[in-house]
């Protein structure tokens, strides 16, 4: 009998269990919807608290920039000029106030562009002292910039002045120009040998021969003169102290003499093609031809001296001058230390320059 009352009862309880369980859910959720509903009241409530505490400082910033434009409007006429702006806001900061300072504020906030302030473009006090203090840290940032940049312009200008104090490329001097005429002899006493049938038949009287004959013998009597004067030549046209003319006259009486060495040769070319053939240049075609090589020579000697004495750089030579304003260096030839940097360097300098930015906006 006991065995039976404990069957039944468990029994009972197991089918009890399932609706037990399902009753709990129900009220687990409701009583979640329920906080949810009051979490959701709650956050409109403070959302409605926040909109009022809003509209509440509208109010009081409109009723403070009405009031101060009662007060700066001291004409009532509906609007603030730039002369109340002025008076007012000197009167409420207690600053003075330029009138460049009150045309920026004025342009700041008039926003019809009439030059006035209405009611409705007007603000508070409190807007125009944070604007003024914009203002004069935008001045102060200016300030600093433009100082910045005269330094830097001033360093500037100081470096390229220590730069054309090394390199000079200014007005040549008398004693300049005299001596710019002097490189011309080299090329001269290289090329007498083109003038030879010209010289030979020439007055023994006259004294330009004389000088000319002295000066060769005094040429060919040193060793080795052709190349001691092209080194000398060399060296000291590199000499960025030296006038910038009596530079270039060096250098190009160094390409004139080299280009002396191509008629030689192609005469000499020619006299081994005919002997080869069995043929024999004309002496007459060869007495023509080297006078005219001597003549053009004499004509470039006295362009170059001519002008050179006027102070004015012979660089009309046809394909030698050119070559020759190349090789003359500028002041941006220099380095900040004052170095001279040759055109090759400078070049390769720039090129790594120019890929390395680009290397690094493509990095950005």
């Amino acid at each position: 009998s006991s065995s039976s009352s404990s069957s039944s009862s468990s029994s009972s309880s197991s089918s009890s269990s399932p609706s037990s369980v399902l009753r709990m859910s129900v009220e687990s959720d409701e009583a979640a919807d329920s906080e949810i509903d009051r979490l959701k009241s709650m956050a409109q409530k403070l959302r409605a608290e926040a909109a009022a505490l809003e509209a509440e400082k509208a109010r009081a910033l409109a009723d403070a920039a009405e009031g101060a434009f009662r007060r700066f409007d001291t004409n009532r006429d509906g609007e603030i000029s730039a002369k109340e702006l002025k008076e007012g806001l000197e009167k409420s900061l207690k600053v003075e106030l330029s009138d460049r300072r009150v045309k920026e504020l004025m342009d700041a906030f008039d926003a019809s562009g009439d030059g006035a302030l209405q009611l409705d473009e007007f603000v508070t006090i409190d807007r125009f002292r944070t604007k003024l203090d914009q203002l004069a840290r935008e001045e102060k940032e200016l300030a600093i910039e433009a100082a910045k940049r005269a330094k830097e312009e001033e360093e500037a200008a100081a470096l390229a002045q220590a730069k054309a104090e090394l390199l000079n490329d200014g007005v040549p001097t008398n004693s300049d120009k005299v001596v710019s005429v002097l490189p011309y002899l080299f090329p001269l006493m290289d090329g007498l040998a083109y003038g030879r049938f010209l010289l030979q038949g020439a007055d023994a009287s006259n004294p330009f021969v004389d000088i000319v004959a002295a000066l060769y013998l005094l040429y060919r009597s040193v060793p080795f003169s052709g190349f001691i004067a092209f080194f000398a030549l060399n060296i000291l046209s590199g000499n960025p102290g030296i006038n910038r003319l009596v530079r270039f006259n060096m250098q190009q009486a160094i390409f004139l003499d080299i280009a002396l060495f191509f008629p030689g040769l192609v005469t000499g070319l020619l006299g081994l093609i005919g002997g080869a053939a069995g043929l024999a240049i004309p002496p007459a075609v060869t007495e023509l031809s080297t006078d005219a090589i001597f003549l053009t020579l004499l004509a470039v000697l006295g362009y170059c001296t001519v002008s050179s004495l006027l102070g004015i750089t012979p660089d009309k030579v046809p394909l030698i001058s050119d070559n020759v304003s190349n090789q003359m260096p500028t002041i941006d030839m220099f380095d900040d230390e004052g170095r001279y940097v040759p055109k090759e360097i400078r070049d390769m300098e720039e090129e790594t320059k120019r890929q390395r930015e680009e290397e690094d906006e493509k990095k950005k």
